[in-house]
C-alpha cells in the first residue's frame, strides 16, 4: 500500500551538508525512484503507470518537454519524470473532509512541500466571501459563480486567462478561443517566465521561436555547448542523449556558474556500465563563468572567429544571413580585458573553447534559464545565434539552437495561441473558423498581470494549472495583488499554494491528470502534446480517475464557455467535449503545420512540426533571411561588497513542486534553506560554513527585499555569485527586474548582500521548505 500523506510540516534542525557529488543517476536514482513511488502509488501500482510513461501507446510524462527517439527503452522516464507521474498517480486523497478540517488561513502557513504531499484533489471547491473554509460545490454552480463575476465586468481586460505547461494541445486551444470570444488576448503563460527571451531572440533572428535541432542532430554533432542549463536535475534525458553523442565522438563544452554533477559525468542506469562501472564523463570543457557574462564570451568568441582564416562559412553568410558587416564591425571591438572582467574566465579557457568550435563542423548549443532570466537575455541568445550564423550552422544537419523547454507541452500551448501578443495571421485563421471578431490590442503576460492585479486593473484570475503565487517573482508583492482579486479559479490535480492565496472568492476545480482514463460521450479519448523539438503526438491516460468527480481540462473549458459566452457564440463546444477528434479537426484548419491532424498523430510517435530554417535554410524574418545582429555588450555590474544571486531548483523538485527536501547531487540533505557561496566570497562576509544569514536584495529605486534564516554552504560556484532554491527566494527578485524585450523576470541576477542571522548554537534553524 502507497504511504500517508504527512499529518505536519516536517521539522528540520540544521540541513546535512556533505561534499557535492560528481556523477549523476546510477543505483541511487533507481533507489531513491522506487521509494517515491511506491510511498505514493504502492508497489503493483508503480510498475503499471511506470511502464507507460512516454511509450507511444502510453501517456506523456507531465514533467519536462525532452523527445523521444523512435526506439525507446521499456523504462523510458527519469528520475524526477517518476517522481512527477508518482505525485499524480498518487493513491493519497484531498477531499471535502480535508478542508473541513483545514481552514484556508492555517493552509497558508504549511509549506508548499506539505501541501502537494497531501495527494489528489477530488470535488469542486469553493471559498465563498468571507468565509474561512473551502466547502464543496457543484460543477453547475461553480461555472455560474465564473459568469457571475466575468458579466459583472466593466470589461473583459479586467479578466486574466494563465496558463500552465501541462495543458494539452486540445484544452489550450479551447482555453485561447475561448477567452478571445470573451474578448481579451490576456493569455500570460509559464513561457513568460522562462523561454520568452529565446522566443523574442529566435524570432527576431532567424524567424521563428523554436529551437531548430531534432534529438537526432545532437547524435551528429562533432560539438556541443551547454550553456546555463542542469540537464541532471531538470532534463535528465537529455543526459541519456548526451552520452549517445560522445560514444560517438562528440564533444562538449558546459558553461555555468556552478559544476553540476550530471554534466561531469552520467552513470546511465539503464544498462551495466552506469549501473556498475562508471558511467560516461560528459564535459570535455567546463568553463565556469560569472553570473550573467555568456554575452561577452560568446561575443569575444565571435571576434576571433572572425579573426580566423578560413573560420567563416561565407558561402552560408552570403546566401541566406543579412546584417554581416554591422554586426562584424562591432563584433571586432570585442576587448579581452572587459571579457576576463565579466566572465571570470581565464584567456587560455576562452582559447581552448575557441579551438574546440573551430574544429567543429556541425555544432548544436543548448540554453536554458541560465540565459534566458538576465536583463541582457534577448541579446545573450542572439549572440550564440551569431556565433551559429558564422559557421553555417543552422539547417545542417547535427547543427542548430536548442532551447531546451522545462515543462512537458509547455512548447505547444504557445503553438496553439496561449500568446498574449498573437500574430495578425493567427487571429485571422481564427476569425474566419469561428466566425467571430477576435481582439487585436495585446494582452498581459505575466508581469504585467500581476501588476494589473496589484492596481485593481483585473479582477477576475483564471490559471489552467500551474502553482502561479509560486512561480512568479516578488512573492509579497504578488500575493498581495491576486488578494486584491474578486474571484481567483484554478483548475488543477493537486493542493499548492496558490490555492490559499486567494481573491474575495476562489474555486478549485480538479482535473483529469495525464496518468488516467478521459471517457467521453463518443468514448475513450486521447490528447496531443508538442515536445521542445517540435514533435506532436498523443497521450493516453490509463488510470482510474482520481475521483468521479473529475471533469478533463477540455470538458472544463467546454463547459465555462458555454455557460459564459451562452448563445452568442456559435462555437461547437458541445461537440468539443464529447470528441477531441471535432478539435483537432478545427486546429488543422487554423494553425499551418497541423494539416490533417488527426490522421499524423494516429501514426505511432506522431509527426514533427515544419521548421523552415531546419528545413530548407528559409528563414521566415522581415529580411527573408537569418538577421544578424549587434547589440551593445551587457553584464552585471555588482557594487562592492554585494553577490549577484542566481534562484535554482534541487534536485528534489521540479519547478514549484518540492518532492523531498534533499538535494543529493549537491550534497544538501533534510533542508532546502541554504545559500551556496564560494568560501572566499563567504570568509569577506565574515560567514563560515554553517553559519545562518538573511539575504537581502537591493532594488535600483533603493527598495529591499529579505529573505531570513539561511544556512551558509561553501560551494565551489563562481567567484561573486551566489546560489539558492526558489521559491523560497522569489521573494528577493523585484517584479520591475526583468528582461528587456521579453518581460521575463531577471531571477538570475538579483543583487544581494548578507546579513548575520545571529542564530544561536542550538537553536532549530528557521523553518525550511516554507511556502514565503
Amino acid at each position: 500500500m502507497a504511504g500517508n500523506p504527512p499529518t505536519g510540516d516536517p521539522v528540520q534542525d540544521a540541513p546535512d551538508v556533505t561534499a557535492p557529488q560528481h556523477a549523476a543517476a546510477g543505483l541511487p536514482a533507481i533507489a531513491h525512484t522506487l521509494r517515491i513511488a511506491h510511498e505514493q502509488m504502492g508497489v503493483r501500482r508503480t510498475a503499471l503507470t511506470l511502464l507507460k510513461v512516454n511509450q507511444k501507446d502510453g501517456f506523456d510524462c507531465p514533467g519536462c518537454a525532452w523527445p523521444e527517439g523512435d526506439k525507446r527503452h521499456a523504462a523510458e522516464f527519469c528520475e524526477n519524470g517518476a517522481k512527477a507521474v508518482a505525485e499524480e498517480a498518487t493513491l493519497r486523497r484531498v477531499t471535502p473532509a480535508f478542508f473541513a478540517e483545514h481552514p484556508v488561513a492555517a493552509l497558508a502557513d504549511r509549506s508548499g512541500y506539505w501541501l502537494g504531499q497531501q495527494g489528489r484533489l477530488t470535488h469542486p471547491m469553493y471559498l465563498a466571501e468571507g468565509a474561512d473554509h473551502y466547502e464543496p460545490v457543484s460543477w453547475e454552480r461553480a461555472f455560474d459563480i465564473i459568469a457571475e463575476e466575468l458579466h459583472a465586468l466593466t470589461g473583459p481586460d479586467e479578466a486574466v486567462f494563465y496558463t500552465s505547461g501541462r495543458t494539452s494541445n486540445e484544452a489550450a486551444f479551447l482555453y485561447q478561443l475561448f477567452a478571445r470570444e470573451f474578448g481579451t488576448n490576456n493569455l500570460p503563460d509559464c513561457s513568460n517566465m522562462c523561454h520568452e527571451s529565446s522566443g523574442s531572440a529566435l524570432t527576431e533572428t532567424i524567424g521563428i521561436g523554436k529551437g531548430s535541432v531534432l534529438l537526432e542532430d545532437l547524435h551528429k554533432a562533432e560539438l556541443i555547448i551547454v550553456a546555463g542549463q542542469n540537464p541532471g536535475t531538470n532534463h535528465p534525458r537529455m543526459l541519456s542523449a548526451l552520452e549517445q553523442a560522445k560514444r560517438g565522438g562528440t564533444k562538449i563544452i558546459t558553461i555555468n556558474p556552478l559544476p553540476e554533477a550530471g554534466l561531469e559525468r552520467f552513470k546511465n542506469p539503464q544498462n551495466a556500465r552506469g549501473l556498475v562501472g562508471g558511467g560516461t564523463a560528459l564535459t570535455d570543457l567546463f568553463l565556469q563563468i560569472r553570473l550573467g557574462g555568456d554575452q561577452a564570451l560568446f561575443r569575444l568568441l565571435n571576434k576571433l572567429l572572425l579573426d580566423t582564416e578560413g573560420a567563416l562559412d561565407t558561402a552560408f553568410i552570403q546566401e541566406h544571413t543579412h546584417g554581416f558587416e554591422d554586426f562584424a564591425a562591432t563584433a571586432r571591438t570585442a576587448d579581452w580585458d572587459e571579457t576576463l572582467r565579466a566572465t571570470g574566465l581565464r584567456r587560455q579557457e576562452i582559447e581552448t573553447a575557441l579551438r574546440m568550435i573551430l574544429a567543429s563542423r556541425r555544432t548544436v548549443v543548448c540554453w536554458a534559464m541560465g540565459l534566458t532570466q538576465h536583463k541582457h537575455a534577448v541579446p545573450t541568445i542572439k549572440e550564440v545565434v551569431n556565433l551559429l550564423l558564422l559557421r553555417g550552422d543552422i539547417g545542417r544537419p547535427g547543427a542548430g539552437v536548442c532551447p531546451v523547454r522545462g515543462h512537458s507541452n509547455v512548447q505547444g500551448d504557445r503553438t496553439m495561441g496561449i500568446f498574449e501578443r498573437p500574430s495578425d495571421a493567427f487571429l485571422d485563421a481564427l476569425e474566419k473558423e469561428f466566425r467571430f471578431t477576435p481582439p487585436r490590442a495585446h494582452g498581459l503576460d505575466v508581469v504585467r498581470a500581476i501588476r494589473a492585479l496589484r492596481d485593481g486593473e483585473a479582477k477576475v484570475f483564471f490559471a489552467m494549472g500551474g502553482n502561479f503565487v509560486s512561480a512568479t517573482p516578488d512573492t509579497d508583492v504578488t500575493e498581495a495583488a491576486v488578494r486584491r482579486a474578486r474571484l481567483t479559479v484554478h483548475v488543477s490535480t493537486k493542493l499548492n499554494r496558490s490555492h490559499v492565496i486567494t481573491g474575495a472568492r476562489a474555486l478549485i476545480l480538479p482535473t483529469l491528470g495525464r496518468t488516467e482514463r478521459d471517457r467521453q460521450h463518443t468514448g475513450e479519448q486521447f490528447v496531443t502534446v508538442e515536445d521542445s523539438m517540435g514533435m506532436v503526438h498523443a497521450s493516453r491516460g490509463r488510470l482510474a480517475p482520481a475521483s468521479p468527480h473529475l471533469l478533463s481540462e477540455p470538458a472544463i473549458v467546454s463547459r465555462l464557455a458555454r455557460r459564459v459566452l451562452g448563445t452568442a457564440s456559435t462555437t461547437p463546444w458541445e461537440e468539443f467535449e464529447k470528441d477531441y477528434a471535432a478539435i483537432r479537426d478545427r486546429i488543422a484548419r487554423v494553425i499551418p503545420g497541423f494539416e490533417d491532424f488527426n490522421a499524423r498523430v494516429a501514426r505511432p510517435g506522431g509527426f514533427t512540426l515544419p521548421h523552415g530554417p531546419r528545413d530548407s535554410r528559409t528563414f521566415p524574418t522581415a529580411t527573408g533571411k537569418a538577421n544578424f545582429t549587434a547589440a551593445h555588450v551587457e553584464y552585471p555590474r555588482v557594487p562592492e561588497g554585494r553577490l549577484l544571486l542566481q534562484t535554482l531548483r534541487s534536485h528534489d523538485q521540479y519547478n514549484t513542486t518540492i518532492y523531498g527536501l534533499d538535494d543529493r547531487y549537491r550534497g544538501i540533505k533534510n533542508g532546502r534553506r541554504v545559500v551556496l557561496l564560494h568560501p572566499d566570497d563567504a570568509a569577506a562576509h565574515h560567514l563560515a560554513d554553517g553559519d545562518y544569514a538573511d539575504l537581502v536584495s537591493e532594488w535600483t529605486d533603493g527598495s529591499e527585499r529579505r529573505a531570513p534564516g539561511f544556512r551558509v554552504v561553501h560551494y565551489p560556484t563562481a567567484r561573486g555569485c551566489a546560489a539558492a532554491y526558489y521559491p523560497e527566494t522569489n521573494v528577493l527578485v523585484p517584479l520591475d527586474h526583468t528582461a528587456d524585450t521579453s518581460n521575463t523576470p531577471a531571477s538570475k541576477s538579483v543583487v544581494i548582500r548578507l546579513e548575520p542571522a545571529g542564530r544561536a548554537e542550538g537553536t532549530p534553524a528557521a523553518p525550511d521548505a516554507t511556502s514565503r
